[in-house]
């Protein structure tokens, strides 16, 4: 069997695992982010089966469209709505609300360069709507709204809806499939356009938030040293909350930094919150899952299909790490633990520090953490 059949058939059975473990987990739990991040995860696989079943036996239209619509337009979507429900309670949103608005702004800039000519008004359409929830999630992130993802919950409802109903009506030119001739790896140029431009809004709002939402997870987690103070209360004068808005970025970056010889202590010694190298860990698989694509553009099957498989196996790995998620491990949907009940404190005033929930949230236990 050659690698471009056995690579991406594990990259498919370990993602449909990962997301039958997440579904596990949400049964017990009933935490949005495990049922959104698994419903990520299924995309995920099945895009990577039909990679699978086209090593073995050529390419045809229902794989074509099914690889499309789940690769690339779903998976990365979904994953980064997974991240902000995981952050609800946070401040996370102002970033999210500014990947919504790259997202528009970048469909109208795609749509400038390839010209692509049965595109309409879905450009004008994305970017409206991107500028839309953006100010909506940014809105109720002020008033310190945890719903907040629930608006960006719907703008993924909607684009996965459009972007079904689009690929399903498409009539694609025979054979109704194109690939790239040296690498054998699928391209969207026969796609219409209007699916074609729902890629980077879904890829630059999902894929973004999934890689800072884990780095700003393991910020609010890890023990910091605050070299550059900054406040996100909106209980403060308009311009001074703004200005604090503006060097957010930069702050969080500085003191991200300059935490990291006092978070390595920690590990070392055992201390470190469970979230700390689990998110770490979810940010480095989204960045190789994203990195991927430039492999299979310099005709490297083999190393493209190998970065994906890796990818899962560092979100699967953080995923597992993370006793927030996996408060115990088991064999999905059976009662064999292959990891007892796990648990650990929270340290309250780090985690306010970087915006996170209020006090009254740890109440519920003062040994597992619980944002979501």
């Amino acid at each position: 069997m050659s690698l471009t059949v056995l690579l991406p058939a594990i990259t498919s059975i370990l993602a449909i695992f990962f997301a039958l473990a997440l579904i596990d987990q949400w049964r017990e739990r009933r935490r949005r982010y495990q049922i959104v991040w698994a419903i990520g995860m299924i995309n995920f696989g099945i895009a990577s089966a039909c990679e699978a079943l086209a090593g073995a036996g050529g390419w045809n239209e229902n794989l074509y469209r099914t690889w499309y619509l789940t690769g690339a337009v779903l998976t990365a979507g979904w994953l980064g709505l997974g991240t902000a429900y995981l952050l609800a309670r946070t401040r996370f949103g102002y970033a999210y609300a500014v990947c919504l608005a790259l997202s528009g702004i970048f469909t109208v800039l795609t749509q400038a360069k390839y010209h692509y000519p049965d595109a309409g008004i879905t450009p004008v359409v994305y970017l409206l709507g991107g500028l839309v929830l953006a100010v909506a999630v940014g809105v109720e992130t002020y008033f310190q709204n945890d719903n907040w993802p629930r608006i960006a919950g719907l703008g993924v409802i909607i684009a996965t809806h459009i972007g079904a109903v689009i690929m399903i009506n498409a009539s694609l030119p025979a054979p109704g499939y194109a690939i790239d001739p040296r690498t054998n790896i699928p391209t969207g140029e026969i796609l219409p356009g209007s699916i074609r431009l729902l890629t980077p809004f879904m890829n630059i709002t999902g894929g973004i938030a999934l890689v800072l939402g884990a780095l700003f997870s393991a910020y609010m987690f890890m023990p910091k040293r605050r070299v550059l103070a900054y406040s996100l209360d909106p209980v403060q004068a308009g311009d001074v909350f703004l200005f604090n808005l503006l060097i957010s970025p930069v702050a969080i970056v500085v003191n991200f930094v300059a935490s990291l010889p006092g978070t390595l202590q920690a590990l070392v010694r055992g201390r470190l919150h469970s979230r700390v190298p689990a998110t770490i860990l979810i940010a480095i698989g989204a960045l190789v899952a994203s990195s991927t694509d430039s492999l299979n553009r310099f005709g490297s099957t083999e190393l493209f299909q190998a970065g994906k498989l890796l990818a899962v196996v560092l979100l699967f790995a953080g995923f597992l790490v993370s006793i927030e998620v996996f408060r115990d491990i088991r064999v999905p949907f059976t009662s064999l633990r292959l990891t007892g009940t796990r648990a650990e404190r929270v340290q309250v005033g780090d985690v306010l520090a970087a915006g996170g929930p209020a006090p009254g949230e740890f109440a519920r236990s003062d040994r597992e953490t619980d944002t979501g």
